[in-house]
């Protein structure tokens, strides 16, 4: 029997929502491309956990196939847009997560960083007995949870981390998702911060606005919209390769300073 229930490592971050249709696709997308534009030199695994219906693995697909280093693959789908269990029964086959499992597994060891879209919320069943909530648990899976800006977003976001601590599951801090043109102008009233931060306990990393479809396929404008939030608290994917890089160039400077000849060098103390 294969053994999926041990820590995959600090290289993935597992993008979840406090619902279906809230922005985890939009968010998972940003972050991507924001990877595409600071680290270009680094390959990147980007993984939905499992489709149901069409949608999400298509979407990745035609807007970074174009990114040959890295791999952008659903390791199970079905046609039908249900829950995975209803799903799977209805099409006569089985959820084998050790294939999900694999596919991540191989997914970290091919690439720098793994991002790994959820389905539904961390309440949604996976199987008959599994949820998202408990294989980001036993997989170790780093979480951001995407709060969607309506009204109840501040109960399902509480009810969410609840959920997450019971499981075991690390939420590295909330975002904030506008589905809807009209969001942004009630963020005070439906989505607080500040009310958000204190019953959750966990910071509030930033808002993605409303994208139009066309936004949301543009590159650009997604990873503007990623550099505004607060990346610092998820310092262990991205500033760790910041850093590297910066001391990579500090590196080089030194050496390019060495390499010059001795009477140049000489000459700045000679005055």
């Amino acid at each position: 029997m294969t053994n999926f229930f041990n820590p995959v490592g600090q290289k993935t971050l597992f993008i979840v929502g406090c619902d279906t249709e809230v922005g985890k696709t939009v968010v998972t997308s940003a972050l991507a491309a924001y990877w595409q534009q600071h680290f270009s030199g680094q390959s990147l695994g980007l993984m939905k956990l499992l489709q149901t219906g069409v949608g999400d693995d298509e979407h990745y697909h035609h807007l970074f196939d174009a990114m040959t280093t890295w791999e952008v693959v659903t390791p199970l789908k079905f046609l039908t847009p249900v829950a995975p269990p209803i799903a799977a029964e209805r099409e006569g086959r089985g959820i084998d997560l050790a294939v999900v499992w694999q596919t991540l597994q191989r997914l970290q060891q091919n690439h720098h960083r793994v991002l790994v879209e959820g389905l539904g919320s961390l309440g949604s069943p996976v199987t008959d007995e599994l949820t998202v909530a408990d294989i980001a648990g036993l997989w170790h899976l780093a979480c951001v949870l995407v709060v969607p800006v309506k009204l109840g977003a501040i109960g399902q976001a509480i009810a969410q981390v609840a959920l997450a601590r019971q499981t075991k599951v690390t939420i590295k801090g909330l975002i904030l998702s506008c589905s809807s043109p009209d969001a942004e102008a009630h963020i005070d009233d439906w989505a607080a911060s500040p009310m958000l931060e204190q019953f959750t306990g966990l910071s509030v990393l930033g808002t993605i606005p409303y994208l139009d479809e066309k936004a949301r396929t543009n590159l650009s404008q997604l990873a503007k919209v990623a550099a505004a939030l607060n990346l610092a608290q998820l310092d262990y994917f991205f500033l760790a390769w910041d850093r590297l890089r910066l001391f990579s160039k500090i590196c080089d400077l030194v050496s390019r300073q060495s390499a010059k000849p001795n009477d140049a060098r000489n000459s700045m103390y000679s005055d």
